[in-house]
């Protein structure tokens, strides 16, 4: 008898065993909105000493490149055409329902979200997963969501969530969950206030850099310490704009014409009745500084067009230049910069920072899409990847 409930334990705990041999602990912070040359420009010495002791890289996000798109093409390695999540406001044509980043009960449902993200990956392979804040975790995905999670509190400071993860790290082994990715929501805000050409943004990157010390040194404390990888990245860059560089739609069209629209600086959706749809398409094609695309005609290189979530228009402002409606341009607070332009805007591009056991000391990596970082991070926790748009082989050569 005590033999077979020997046999029953191991069977119980077996995955997490299996889960804990097969691979290193992996830390994923993202920090919305970091551009890839704010370190360049502030004074970052963790994040440099990070770049030392590990790789450093420009992560270059996908179209649109906009918050809640990018940080669930990070968790999948999908692109939002693939994944759906088109923008972060968009209405979903299947369900006839609107998403909105707003909208508690529409982030948190399940149903919204395609692909598979990390942390459904590993949760089906043994390997015990945590998220705080990151984009479709708090929803319940294909029945599944990870071990832990909470829900987003934009007020949590900062400090309680390098607490919160750290903590994580503390727990028994059979509990403990290997694969954590975490979220800071600047200086996404800050970049959008002050724009990144501004220097009052540098004492604020300077104070991110800050915490990233604070957070390495809270792990070089763990007993564990020399089993964890950690990447530092973000969804996307930062562009500067100005009030001399606006098109305002009003000017061109009337939202009469319109079915349907969604949007925010620099890219927009629409379905215009279709009494009017020539008329949307003429007027608009006059604005200057915009491109207007069919959905079927967009630029194969942007990946985007096919998904249903996609309104028969899109439009997209030059680089350096805004798109608003009259009435949001007049409460508009935020236009020192914006992001939502082409991966090929070399703005969009993000911080990628990554070091620990597995990856390579003191390499610099050229620049990569953030479709695969979905891979390497399955490579990374020795789990099967799920189907995605990216390919191991292009970040391969940063581990060891």
């Amino acid at each position: 008898m005590k033999k077979v409930l020997l046999v029953i334990l191991i069977l119980l705990i077996h995955p997490f065993l299996l889960g804990s041999q097969k691979s290193n602990y992996l830390m994923v912070l993202s920090m919305d909105g970091f551009q890839w040359d704010y370190p360049n420009k502030a004074a970052t010495p963790n994040l440099d000493s990070l770049a030392k002791i590990g790789v450093i890289s420009e992560i270059i996000p996908a179209f649109p490149s906009k918050t809640f798109p990018n940080h669930y093409t990070l968790a999948t390695g999908l692109y939002p055409d693939h994944h759906g999540i088109v923008l972060n406001d968009h209405f979903n044509y299947p369900l006839q329902e609107w998403y909105r980043t707003s909208d508690r009960k529409a982030v948190e449902k399940g149903i919204f979200y395609g692909g598979e993200p990390i942390w459904n990956t590993a949760e089906t392979q043994g390997v015990k997963a945590a998220t705080l804040f990151w984009v479709g975790s708090e929803a319940d995905i294909n029945g599944q969501r990870p071990t832990y999670w909470k829900k987003y509190q934009h007020d949590m400071p900062f400090s309680d969530r390098i607490d919160t993860v750290v903590s994580w790290l503390k727990k028994p082994v059979i509990s403990r969950p290997r694969l954590i990715l975490w979220y800071l929501h600047q200086p996404d805000s800050w970049g959008h206030q002050l724009g990144p050409e501004n220097p009052e943004i540098l004492p604020k990157i300077q104070y991110l850099d800050s915490l990233v010390g604070i957070f390495c040194s809270k792990l070089q404390m763990l007993p564990i310490r020399d089993s964890i990888n950690v990447i530092i990245t973000s969804d996307h860059g930062m562009g500067q704009i100005s009030r001399e560089r606006v098109i305002i739609l009003d000017h061109y069209i009337k939202k009469e014409w319109l079915e349907k629209e969604t949007g925010s600086s620099p890219v927009f959706m629409f379905e215009p009745k279709t009494v009017f749809v020539d008329s949307v398409v003429f007027h608009l094609g006059k604005a200057g500084h915009l491109a207007l695309w069919k959905k079927t005609e967009i630029p194969k290189n942007l990946h985007f067009g096919s998904h249903s979530n996609i309104m028969p228009l899109v439009a997209l402002a030059d680089s350096g230049w805004s798109i608003y409606w009259q009435k949001d341009l007049e409460k508009e607070h935020y236009l020192g910069g914006t992001h939502g332009y082409t991966p090929e805007n070399r703005d969009m591009h993000a911080i990628f920072y990554a070091f620990g056991p597995d990856f390579r000391p003191n390499y610099v990596h050229e620049a990569f899409a953030n479709i695969h970082l979905y891979n390497l991070m399955c490579k990374l926790l020795k789990i099967e990847a799920g189907i995605n748009d990216g390919d191991l082989k292009k970040v391969q050569n940063m581990l060891r």
